[in-house]
């Protein structure tokens, strides 16, 4: 943008990080269970009982992460099921 004789230049910078974590079967199914709560509950659970020092800073990252977990997790595990399934009918 020219405003006279001076520019004008506004910029944004976003940095975006993913970090790749393995889960056993029952750590992912023990996931899962923590996020059927929802976030909300879940930090309201803990901030009754825990505090919110610690996790209230990260209340944004909690309902990103309870979203990730209840859309990627139950695909998974349901496969983990019907192979469990198709196992024990052959054998």
């Amino acid at each position: 943008m020219t405003e006279g004789n001076r520019i004008r230049v506004i910029t944004t910078s976003k940095v975006e990080m993913k970090i790749t974590i393995e889960l056993s079967e029952v750590e992912a199914r023990a996931l899962e269970a923590i996020a059927g709560y929802g976030p909300s509950k879940f930090k309201e659970w803990f901030y009754k009982n825990l505090g919110k020092h610690y996790l209230e800073p990260h209340s944004i990252g909690v309902d990103s992460l309870f979203a990730t977990v209840k859309k990627e997790l139950p695909y998974h595990l349901n496969k983990i099921d019907e192979v469990r399934k198709l196992l024990k009918d052959k054998l």
